[in-house]
């Protein structure tokens, strides 16, 4: 029909709304102050060379340079190669933790305060103690060698440097191992019970009762693992000085990444390009790229766990 028209909304729903607003306004604030604002920093600034006091528009350059730019494909390849590698060692030996825990009859209290206190040591000193403790004449390696064992140079060798990285992330897995302990005490004992009458071993109990009930907590541990990976900066570059014998010193200019560039990452040469060389603009495009590796290994790893929920029949 023709000339219909539609009455306006209510007064009392659109003070409603203006109510909702209201109460967003926190975090509308923070999100344009703090994500949108700075994003879009980001994107202008990645089409200029910005040394913080000059500002010239020079179009894809930066990007092009990025294609050409050898260190920043180690960086990558390195940050590609935590992701892969560290935060499944991480997160599987946080669950094994987590599951031992719940299986022992005296002592867990005790045994739990244990695997959480390295997750209470400072960064930077717990990276130079381990550093030491594996130093080619360290405690470890020594231990190593009783069993007839050539003991490699954890830090002072490219094919070790990033193991060490992975052995040192596995130390600090305290938070981890608590969120995986309090998503296990939470699983329902008459579900273990059920199974266990109708002949289900232990392995069988696991993958169809434990791993559904925890994949929240799961999905939640890998996604922010995954994150925390991508921007993995403080243990390499620490780990790196101090097992180069390098201190900051004026007119000093250690490319970070010993040794040989085994230790390098994104966020590390990211750093260097805009702190170090001052070529912010440059920076800009590692930033980008790095927000970019992000979104999208959450947005798939968020889809995999969804899949494999749905799948299991998995927790809601």
């Amino acid at each position: 029909m023709s000339g219909v028209t539609h009455a306006a909304p209510p007064r009392w729903r659109r003070g409603e709304g203006r109510k909702a607003l209201l109460w967003m306004s926190p975090w509308l604030v923070g999100f344009a102050v703090f994500f949108a604002y700075p994003l879009a920093a980001t994107v202008y600034f990645s089409f200029h060379r910005y040394d913080l006091f000059t500002l010239e528009f020079i179009g894809l350059d930066n990007y092009r340079y990025f294609l050409h730019d050898d260190r920043a494909w180690v960086s990558i390849k390195n940050t590609l190669w935590l992701v892969v590698f560290m935060v499944p060692a991480q997160v599987l030996f946080g669950l094994a933790v987590a599951q031992l825990l719940t299986r022992l009859k005296a002592g867990s209290g005790f045994f739990r305060t244990v695997f959480y206190l390295p997750s209470l040591v400072p960064l930077v000193a717990g990276t130079v103690s381990f550093v030491f403790l594996m130093n080619p004449s360290g405690p470890l390696n020594q231990i190593i060698e009783l069993f007839g064992i050539t003991a490699p140079d954890w830090f002072g060798d490219k094919d070790w440097a990033k193991p060490g990285l992975t052995l040192l992330a596995m130390w600090g897995i305290g938070n981890t191992m608590m969120i995986f302990l309090a998503a296990l005490l939470d699983v329902p004992k008459h579900l273990y019970e059920a199974a266990a009458i109708d002949g289900a071993g232990g392995w069988r109990q696991f993958r169809s009762i434990t791993l559904p009930m925890i994949s929240p907590v799961l999905m939640f541990s890998t996604v922010t693992g995954v994150i925390y990976a991508l921007q993995y900066f403080t243990q390499a570059m620490i780990a790196s000085r101090v097992a180069a014998g390098v201190t900051d010193s004026p007119g000093s200019s250690f490319v970070p990444g010993y040794p040989e560039l085994s230790t390098l990452t994104l966020p590390q040469w990211l750093f260097h390009a805009g702190f170090r060389d001052f070529s912010m603009g440059y920076a800009c495009v590692l930033a980008l790229l790095l927000f970019a590796a992000s979104v999208i290994f959450t947005l798939v790893l968020i889809r995999r766990f969804r899949t494999f929920a749905d799948g299991q029949g998995g927790n809601p």
